[in-house]
């Protein structure tokens, strides 16, 4: 049986990125509601900060995750005290009123192919294509997304397989094209580019004493 590692086994980018970050895996989301909702609070913000949102977020709800009529239920007003933007809010409530009233299961958008799950969500306002493409990866679990629009893949590419950034249409292009070899894995390239981004800590490193206390996320 293929799997990636084999398939980018000629790929010497992406087998060195392998060999550094080891295996990767994707999951799946049940509640791709509040995986929609949650992604959209996220946007521009840190990672600290978006987990803190998110925290208050599911605070509304006792900390369970909340159906689309439970969010329906909570005002803007309120949505607005736990730090979200006037526009935010009315796109969570967009979200949600879209599940209850068109479907947003798992069991119907296994059902479609990933062009017809994002033509399918971005007739929510406030849902893009590339917010789709992450939930496509990262909540449905579907291997082979290639985000062009994404700025840390594109600095990537960049980077690792010397792309001129000049001009972006010429650089989606040849990053097109590039992707082109990594299909139908196309999702984990992107894991691993992102990854790539990231300097590996040495080996060495991990004898240095560090707090206990000390902190240590996608996408």
């Amino acid at each position: 049986m293929t799997t990636y590692k084999n398939h980018f086994a000629k790929e010497k980018v992406l087998t060195r990125l392998i060999d550094e970050h080891g295996k990767l895996r994707l999951t799946r989301r049940q509640n791709i509601c509040v995986y929609l909702c949650g992604s959209i609070m996220s946007q521009q913000l840190s990672v600290k900060v978006a987990a803190v949102i998110n925290q208050r977020f599911l605070a509304l709800f006792n900390g369970k995750e909340p159906s689309p009529a439970d969010i329906l239920a909570v005002p803007l007003t309120t949505l607005r005290s736990i730090g979200l933007s006037n526009a935010k809010s009315g796109y969570i409530h967009n979200v949600a009123r879209f599940a209850a009233e068109k479907g947003m299961e798992v069991a119907k958008l296994d059902l479609m192919t990933d062009e017809e799950i994002i033509t399918y969500l971005t007739e929510i306002k406030g849902v893009g294509r590339w917010t789709v493409e992450m939930l496509l990866m990262f909540a449905l679990g579907r291997e082979d997304v290639f985000a062009v629009d994404d700025l840390g893949i594109q600095n990537a590419m960049i980077r690792f397989y010397k792309l001129d950034g000049t001009n972006k249409k010429t650089l989606k292009e040849d990053m097109i094209k590039r992707a082109r070899r990594w299909q139908p894995y196309r999702t984990y390239a992107c894991m691993y580019l992102w990854k790539g981004l990231t300097p590996v800590v040495p080996d060495a490193a991990a004898k240095v004493k560090t707090p206990k206390k000390a902190l240590t996320r996608k996408a």
